[in-house]
């Protein structure tokens, strides 16, 4: 059966492992390790990228990284493929099926990606959707692992709207038994049903799940804080929403309340002044641009498991992880 990541919760039993993976990998292919360097598990595969918005992380880490295993990247921009248009997204994926050894998809609907994974034969990727960004939540945990020595003793707060990359993030802090305190305004929770999964994941890793108001109580104590933009992609119409988010700025006073060792992470592109000031941004405590970078190493990891997962088995135990 055809494996798809269409949120992070999808790859719940290999989780650790893939972040493992990625860590141990980037380490040793930086050292120019000649296993790592050689190990090419998309030898021969055309691996196909379609973006219905526009992209600067994921588009270069996923053609660089599909690149670094030997594939060769298709990106597939929305002008430039029948996708939705004058073709179903259904007729599309079995068309590319024929074509492509795995695709992925960065749309608006998350119900579009779901509907290409469904008439798949190849493994698919949710490359971001309105409602999951697996590959930012796959990269945010690198990060963090990167970062800190035992994730389990960890405060991850986030400060924002209750966004696709906030879902993602409390299900994967949820699956490594991280607490996770969220403050939203009011009318921009998450989803509430994934809400409820995260509480499975998190009851099941003894972690806690905690929803809040007020910024300053999330961020109390916490090692890690996470903002994204107020208004996100396709929402610029939307200009009045800033106004709810007063007083949820990431900011000195803030930070301020956190762990003395506290690490600030965004997704990027940030709003430089609005959620979040450059003194914060800037910071030597942020960490964003490890993000960015781990964007390409933890979806090389995601890439080489869903194609070749006897490859990516043998890398790691040539690795030694456990």
């Amino acid at each position: 059966m055809v494996k798809h990541i269409l949120a992070i919760d999808d790859v719940e039993e290999d989780f650790s492992k893939i972040l493992k993976w990625a860590i141990e990998f980037k380490r040793l292919w930086k050292e120019g390790d000649e296993v790592a360097m050689n190990f090419l598990p998309l030898d021969t595969l055309a691996i196909g990228s379609i973006y219905e918005k526009p992209s600067t992380r994921t588009r270069v880490s996923f053609e660089v990284g599909i690149n670094r295993l030997g594939g060769y990247p298709l990106t597939l921009l929305k002008n430039d493929i029948q996708l939705g248009k004058s073709e179903t997204v259904g007729d599309t994926s079995q068309v590319l099926s024929r074509f492509l050894g795995a695709m992925t998809y960065r749309c608006y609907a998350h119900a579009d990606v779901e509907e290409l994974a469904k008439h798949a034969d190849v493994p698919v990727i949710n490359a971001l959707s309105d409602k999951h960004h697996p590959c930012q939540a796959a990269a945010d945990l690198m990060t963090i692992m990167e970062h800190f020595d035992d994730v389990s003793k960890l405060k991850v707060a986030w400060v924002g709207d209750g966004n696709n990359v906030l879902h993602d993030l409390m299900l994967a802090c949820a699956m490594l038994g991280i607490d996770i305190h969220y403050a939203i305004p009011e009318g921009y929770e998450p989803s509430e049903e994934v809400v409820k999964r995260t509480k499975s994941l998190a009851a099941k890793n003894r972690s806690k799940v905690v929803v809040t108001n007020d910024p300053v109580e999330a961020v109390s104590g916490a090692h890690v804080v996470y903002t994204d933009v107020f208004i996100s992609m396709g929402e610029e119409h939307m200009k009045d929403k800033i106004k709810s988010f007063d007083g949820f700025q990431v900011n000195e006073k803030l930070v301020s309340n956190m762990d003395e060792n506290w690490k600030f992470m965004h997704c990027l592109p940030a709003h430089r002044g609005d959620e979040v000031t450059d003194w914060v941004m800037d910071h030597d405590h942020s960490i964003v641009f490890d993000q960015a970078e781990n964007r390409m190493w933890a979806q090389m990891s995601l890439l080489a498991y869903l194609v070749s997962e006897g490859a990516w088995e043998a890398m790691f135990e040539f690795m030694g992880l456990d």
